[in-house]
C-alpha cells in the first residue's frame, strides 16, 4: 500500500539541474522542475527568458548540456525526439508548425505517425475533429491557406493523434485572434478534465494563471519563483512585471 501511496507522488515529468543552450550560447541555468500526472502547469516569463528554449529541451530538440530529464521514471536523455510520441509525449511548437502545402487531414495524419502502421483510429481523428469541429469542414484544404487560429487548432489537434500523456504547448495564443484564443483554452480546460497532463508557456500571464494549478516564473534562463498559481497571480512583482497590475 505504502509503495502504491508513493508512486502516487512520483511527478510524471521531472527536469533536474538542467542547462541547455545553442552553441557557445547558454539559455538555461540548472533548471528544476516537476509536472504530475492531471495537472496544467504553466510556465511564465519575459520574451527571451528561456521558456521555449526550455519546451525545445524538455522534447529533445535541443541537447541538454548536463542535468536530467525523466518522463514516467525513464531517462528522458536517452531517447531521441522521434522516439517521444511513442512514449506519450507531444510538443506543440511555438509559431505552429505545420505543413502548409500539406491538406489538414494529411497533417492530422502526420501526427499518428508513431501509431502502428502509422493510422490513425477513427475514433482518435473524430475525437480530434470534435474538439476543433472548424478542421471538420476543411479537412481537403492546404494548412498554409487557414487563419493564424485555425493553424493552431490545427497543431493541437495533429498532437493528440498520437494520444498523449503530456502535451507541451508552446504560445498557444500567439498570433490568434481573441474570440479563437478563447476556443483554444476552452478546449484546453477541456483536455486537461478529462485527465491530460499539460505543460503550458504562454505569453499571455494572466490566461495561463487562471487555468493552470502551479506555476513557474523564469528570469534569464533560471527559476526564480514557483508555487500554485493562484500565488503566484497575487506575488506583487509577477503582477507587476506580468500582468500589468
Amino acid at each position: 500500500m505504502s509503495n502504491a501511496i508513493e508512486a502516487e507522488k512520483q511527478p510524471l515529468l521531472k527536469a533536474h539541474n538542467l542547462n541547455a543552450g545553442y552553441g557557445l550560447v547558454s539559455v538555461l541555468e540548472s533548471v528544476s522542475i516537476e509536472v504530475f500526472a492531471g495537472e496544467i502547469v504553466t510556465i511564465i516569463g519575459a520574451n527571451g527568458a528561456g521558456k521555449t528554449t526550455l519546451l525545445r529541451t524538455l522534447s529533445r530538440l535541443i541537447p541538454a548540456t548536463s542535468g536530467e530529464i525523466n518522463f514516467s521514471e525513464r531517462n528522458l536523455l536517452a531517447v531521441p525526439a522521434y522516439e517521444l510520441p511513442k512514449l506519450g509525449i507531444a510538443h506543440v511548437p511555438e509559431g505552429r508548425q505545420i505543413f502548409s502545402r500539406l491538406s489538414v487531414q494529411e497533417n492530422l495524419f502526420l501526427g499518428a505517425y508513431s501509431r502502428p502502421q502509422h493510422k490513425p483510429t477513427l475514433a482518435v481523428l473524430e475525437r480530434a475533429l470534435t474538439l476543433f469541429p472548424v478542421l471538420k469542414d476543411r479537412l481537403s484544404q492546404l494548412g498554409g491557406t487557414l487563419s493564424g487560429g485555425e493553424q493552431q487548432m490545427l497543431a493541437i489537434a495533429r498532437a493528440l493523434m498520437s494520444e498523449p500523456k503530456l502535451l507541451l504547448l508552446d504560445e498557444p495564443s500567439m498570433g490568434v485572434a481573441p474570440i479563437l484564443i478563447e476556443r483554444i483554452f476552452e478546449t484546453i480546460k477541456a483536455l486537461n478534465s478529462e485527465g491530460m497532463t499539460i505543460l503550458l508557456v504562454e505569453q499571455n500571464a494572466e490566461l495561463a494563471l487562471s487555468i493552470a494549478k502551479r506555476a513557474y516564473v523564469i528570469e534569464t534562463g533560471r527559476v526564480v519563483l514557483q508555487g500554485s498559481a493562484a500565488s503566484i497571480r497575487e506575488d506583487p512583482k509577477v503582477r507587476e512585471a506580468y500582468l500589468g497590475a
